[in-house]
């Protein structure tokens, strides 16, 4: 009997170990493939293959948009709590700072509610558009900010808008410096 149970875990761990070498390649191609949609959302037009130039930071990470030699905006991809779960979102900035675009990578909002935040329509994504948060207060309205909640998503407003101002730390810490160079 402890033979049968270990011939059946020995092909089990084989077959798993297959799946997963199989499927691993592909995941990483879709995942990829999210991430340049993402940063090609946000970021004004480039030639570059900003994903390839990826640096990893405290807080995020940081993907540079170039045409030619010049540097036209800077892609912000960072993770925050909402109502469901993490949010993962990128935040695209040109380089003087204003918000260019916001784009939701990945969510665990409520149906219906929280999930609106992919809507690029939505109030606090279409809001923050062309802001500068060095000069705006990027917060939702209930706290004294110039962001509109989604109805009933609060949480998940503030989540969104708390991911731009995290994406923006991170560009203030790591970009402006660049720009001065």
């Amino acid at each position: 009997m402890v033979l049968v149970l270990a011939g059946i875990c020995l092909v089990c761990s084989a077959l798993l170990g297959t799946v997963y070498a199989v499927t691993k390649a592909p995941i990483e191609a879709s995942e990829l493939a999210k991430v340049n949609a993402a940063i090609a959302a946000v970021t004004p037009t480039f030639d570059n293959v900003p994903s390839e130039e990826v640096q990893k930071v405290e807080g995020g990470e940081i993907y540079t948009s170039r045409l030619g030699d010049e540097v036209v905006g800077y892609a912000i991809k960072v993770s925050t709590s909402g109502f469901g779960g993490i949010l993962q979102m990128m935040v695209g900035f040109t380089p003087d700072g204003t918000i260019y675009n916001t784009s939701v990578i990945s969510h665990a909002e409520t149906p219906g509610l929280g999930a609106k935040i992919v809507d690029e329509n939505c109030a606090p994504r279409a809001q923050v558009k062309g802001k500068n948060p060095a000069t705006n207060n990027i917060a939702v309205t209930k706290d004294n900010g110039e962001i509109d909640a989604i109805t009933a998503s609060t949480i998940t407003s503030r989540a969104f808008l708390k991911g731009v101002n995290a994406a923006y730390e991170v560009f203030k810490n790591n970009c402006m410096d660049h720009e001065q160079e």
